[in-house]
C-alpha cells in the first residue's frame, strides 16, 4: 500500500517551468489521496499551458506507477496571478502562495471547527429524480430545524434553482456571495450565474475550479447540513467532491428499474473505493398510487432499490411513488418540484430525513 510520504517524495521533482521550482516546495501539489495503490491529486499551475500539462502529466504517472500505483488520476488547476512572479522573489512568493493557498483549500465549511454534515446525493445516471430529492430532503431537513444548505454541484445540468421556484438572484455583501434562502434552505448554483438558460462549455478543470468557489467564496453561515446534488455518473466532478470532501457522507438514488439500479451501483461503487460512507439507497419513482381507489401499479418494475442497497451493504431508506406537487404558481411558495409538509410524498421526505439525521447523530 502506498504512503501519502512515498507519493510526495515521488512527485518532488515536478517543476513548475514559468516558475522554474518544484511544485511540492511551492505548496502546489493538493488534494492528494491514496485508496488502494490507486492515487488522485491536484497540481496547480501558474497559468494553462496544454503542453505544460501533459509533460506533467507524463512524468507524474511514470514516477507513481514506478512505485506500484495502479491508477494515477491528476488534476490541473491553473494560478493566473503567479505567472508573472519574478522568480528572484520566488520566497516572498512563496510564502505567500503557501498561506492563500491554504485558505483557499481549507474554507471555513471544511475547517477543523466547522460541524458541518456534508450528504453527496448521487446517481449512476440522469433522469432517476437526484435532485429532486435533493431539494425535497433539504426542504424536510430544515423542516426538521435544521440548518441546511444545497450546494448545486451539476455545472452542465443545474436545475435546483428552477426546481425550488427561486426568481432572485445572490447578493454580494463585501467581497462574500450571501447565498439565495428558499424554504428555509440556503442554495448555490451555477444557474445563477448563467443569462437566459445557456449553456456551460467548459472542460474539467473549469468544473473543479467553480465546485472551490462555491466552498470559498460564498458565505454560508453555520450551515448544519449540506447537500451536495452531483452530476450523474462518476465523472469529473465527483471525483473532485470525493477528494476536497473525505468525511461526505453519500446518499444513492435509482429507480426500480433493473438497469438503472444496475448503473447507480457504479457511483455507489465509487464512493466506497474513495472510502465514503453510504448513508443509503432512496428509490425513486418506486410506484404510482392511484387517487380514487388507492391502488400501486409499479410501473418501472420492482425491486430495484433493495437490490442497490443489499449490493452496497447499506439499506433502502425510502421508496418514493411517482407524483407532482400540487402547487400553483399564484401561491407565494410556489414551486415546481417541492413537496408540502403535509402531503404525502411531503411526509415521506420527512420521514427520511429523520432517519438520516438520527443515523448521522448517533454515530
Amino acid at each position: 500500500m502506498l504512503s501519502r510520504e512515498q507519493v510526495l517524495e515521488a512527485l518532488k521533482t515536478l517543476r513548475d517551468p514559468r516558475l522554474d521550482h518544484p511544485l511540492a516546495e511551492l505548496g502546489r501539489i493538493r488534494d492528494l489521496m491514496i485508496k488502494e495503490n490507486k492515487v488522485y491529486v491536484t497540481l496547480v499551475l501558474a497559468g494553462e499551458d496544454a503542453e505544460i500539462q501533459s509533460e506533467l502529466q507524463s512524468e507524474a504517472e511514470k514516477a507513481l506507477k514506478a512505485l506500484g500505483a495502479e491508477y494515477v488520476h491528476i488534476r490541473f488547476r491553473a494560478d493566473q496571478a503567479a505567472a508573472g512572479q519574478n522568480p528572484s522573489n520566488l520566497d516572498t512568493m512563496q510564502q505567500r502562495r503557501q498561506a492563500e493557498l491554504q485558505a483557499e483549500g481549507m474554507p471555513k465549511l471544511l475547517g477543523p471547527g466547522s460541524r458541518t454534515k456534508f450528504i453527496a446525493v448521487a446517481s449512476g445516471k440522469g433522469g432517476v429524480g437526484k435532485s429532486t430529492v435533493t431539494v425535497n430532503l433539504a426542504a424536510a431537513l430544515a423542516r426538521l430545524g435544521k440548518k441546511t444548505g444545497i450546494m448545486d454541484c451539476d455545472i452542465y445540468g443545474f436545475s435546483i434553482p428552477d426546481m425550488m421556484g427561486i426568481e432572485e438572484q445572490p447578493q454580494l455583501v463585501g467581497e462574500r456571495i450571501r447565498p439565495v434562502e428558499r424554504f428555509g434552505v440556503s442554495v448555490i448554483s451555477m444557474g445563477f450565474f448563467v443569462q437566459d438558460n445557456s449553456p456551460v462549455i467548459w472542460r474539467g478543470p473549469m468544473l473543479g475550479k467553480m465546485i472551490r468557489n462555491f466552498f470559498a467564496e460564498v458565505e454560508w453561515d453555520d450551515i448544519e447540513y449540506m447537500l451536495l446534488d452531483l452530476p450523474p455518473g462518476t465523472g469529473d466532478v465527483a471525483l473532485d467532491i470525493h477528494q476536497m470532501i473525505p468525511q461526505s457522507m453519500e446518499l444513492i438514488v435509482t429507480t426500480p428499474h433493473a438497469t438503472a439500479s444496475f448503473v447507480a451501483a457504479r457511483a455507489g461503487a465509487m464512493a466506497l473505493n474513495t472510502n465514503h460512507e453510504i448513508l443509503g439507497v432512496v428509490e425513486n419513482m418506486a410506484y404510482y398510487e392511484c387517487g380514487s381507489c388507492g391502488n400501486k401499479d409499479y410501473i418501472f418494475g420492482r425491486g430495484g432499490g433493495a437490490k442497490l442497497a443489499a449490493e452496497l451493504r447499506t439499506e433502502l431508506l425510502a421508496q418514493i411513488p411517482l407524483g407532482m406537487p400540487d402547487n400553483h404558481p399564484s401561491e407565494p411558495d410556489y414551486s415546481p418540484s417541492v413537496f408540502k409538509a403535509d402531503t404525502p410524498i411531503g411526509k415521506i421526505y420527512e420521514d427520511m430525513a429523520r432517519r438520516i439525521v438520527e443515523k448521522i447523530e448517533r454515530r
